[in-house]
């Protein structure tokens, strides 16, 4: 009797306390200043608890918030806190809502997403935009995406209006920066030539219903794709150029991408648009370039000209709504084939909330203080595993192991100009090692102890190469592998309960 009174009475406490860190993790009636957007993916293998996220921007006034589709969880979570939410039907629902249904899906779509929302349980979600699809033409998306996007969107249009909320919600469509195409000169600017009809099909919609045209741009792209593109433009005043045909003198990519939108607009019939910039940033990790350096350097100086409202050369004196990109690491991100190791390392914070480097999110120039870290984050123990050195393993079945290892966690730390590239071969074995048994909560067996890995307890990071310690889903939101172990134990308690009392 007296072990089933201790085990329960812990398990009560251990239920009590992950109920009040849920609570902590929420305060719905807290207000935030306005201040820059930014992008919230959880394509990771232990996402944060959407409560906890919800007062990492709140504690860092984060005011606006772009979502990648409408997890039940999240918004429940942005409920009454005030904070403006930019919803997604991801492109996967393209064909349901563009295709000859459309119109009552999007309907339905509506009304499970967004109108479901606007007053829940006497609190509502600050919903302001509808993204249809995410950047349908470009590349593949376009050939798969491309026809459905625009009766998509006008299917959804015409569903906020019978929901009484045109004029209050509006629909659109982010954008690739390669819809755009210009040659040299940025007010030389056109949609381009194969979806040119579409587009200003797309723009006129927005100019009747109030809705902006939303582009993602990413001058580090710029660099990364373009041979002998001057590493400087990429960044603010360090390089400069001229419009040919306006004589405007550009010192940022940025602006001339802007204006690039700005000038095919105009041609399309539509010169007083709102534009959106959907997503910009600059990523950390996986390819020389990524580095913590260029990040901290770009983002301020891209939110210190945001905040100057001093506009572009062909919209001088305006603001600028943009949504940085991204607020969190996303450590199962699709790499595009490979090609793109640095996709999984846009966060201004690592995927434990943790800040990168110092950031004035406010653009005030105040870039050398530190934004405030999530709360309320539960790790796993402190257990890495690393190569054992008891022994020279065989090099073959050695760096099949790392191979493996690497396929089924992220290794992108370690590829060239990665953060961890510099790691001698044993502590790149071990890293990989690490990030593969983080990944699967610590099982032993993940660590393959009796052959190539050993646990130990010592932190093995280096100055340059972080070790990541695997979350235990940041609190009360537990994966699915970890909430059926707990529901067995409780379940095994209560029914053994009964042989003692």
């Amino acid at each position: 009797m007296t072990f089933s009174f201790w085990l329960i009475n812990a398990i009560s406490q251990a239920l009590l306390v992950g109920f009040l860190v849920c609570l902590a993790g929420f305060d719905g009636n807290r207000t935030v200043e306005a201040g820059i957007g930014v992008n919230w993916g959880d394509t990771a293998r232990q996402p944060l608890p959407p409560e906890i996220v919800v007062r990492l921007l709140q504690s860092n006034n984060i005011s606006r918030v772009k979502l990648f589709d409408t997890k039940p969880s999240v918004l429940e979570a942005l409920a009454g806190t005030g904070i403006e939410v930019m919803i997604a039907a991801p492109n996967n629902l393209l064909s349901r809502l563009g295709g000859a249904d459309g119109e009552a899906a999007a309907v339905n779509w509506v009304a499970q997403n967004l109108t479901k929302y606007l007053d829940l349980n006497g609190e509502s979600v600050n919903i302001k935009y509808v993204a249809v699809g995410n950047e349908p033409f470009w590349g593949e998306n376009n050939k798969t995406y491309g026809h459905l996007a625009f009766p998509a969107l006008t299917n959804i249009q015409n569903a906020i209006r019978g929901a009484g909320l045109e004029g209050r919600v509006f629909a659109t469509i982010p954008l690739s920066a390669d819809v755009v195409e210009g040659k040299l000169d940025p007010s030389a600017g056109v949609f381009r030539s194969d979806i040119a009809s579409l587009m200003k099909k797309i723009v006129s919609s927005y100019n009747r219903t109030g809705s902006p045209l939303v582009i993602n741009m990413y001058p580090f792209l710029s660099i990364v794709w373009t041979p002998h593109f001057p590493p400087g433009y990429a960044f603010f005043g360090e390089h400069d150029k001229t419009d040919s045909l306006s004589n405007l003198t550009y010192t940022s990519m940025f602006d001339e991408m802007f204006d690039l939108t700005v000038a095919a607009v105009k041609r399309a019939g539509f010169p007083r648009l709102k534009i959106i910039v959907g997503e910009v940033g600059w990523p950390t990790d996986g390819i020389r370039l990524a580095n913590l350096s260029n990040a901290q350097k770009f983002n301020n100086q891209l939110l210190k000209h945001l905040a100057s409202n001093s506009g572009t050369p062909l919209r001088p004196n305006v603001t600028i709504d943009a949504y940085l990109f991204s607020l969190l690491d996303e450590n199962v991100k699709d790499l595009l084939g490979g090609s793109a190791p640095y996709e999984r390392h846009w966060g201004i914070f690592y995927q434990d909330g943790t800040p990168k480097y110092p950031i004035d999110l406010s653009g005030h120039g105040e870039s050398s203080s530190w934004p405030q870290a999530a709360v309320g984050v539960k790790y796993l123990p402190r257990r890495y595993c690393i190569e054992t050195p008891l022994f020279a393993p065989d090099p073959v079945l050695l760096g099949k192991r790392i191979d493996f290892s690497c396929a089924h966690s992220d290794c992108t730390a370690l590829g060239e100009g990665g953060s961890c590239s510099p790691l001698n071969d044993s502590m790149k074995a071990s890293y990989a090692f690490n990030i593969y048994y983080q990944f699967n909560y610590q099982q032993d067996s993940y660590c393959n102890y009796t052959t190539f890995g050993a646990v130990v307890t010592e932190d093995p990071s280096t100055e340059t190469c972080k070790f990541p310690l695997g979350l235990d889903y940041g609190g009360c939101n537990r994966g699915p592998q970890v909430t059926m172990k707990l529901s067995l134990f409780v379940l095994f308690t209560f029914c053994l309960s009964f042989f003692f009392f």
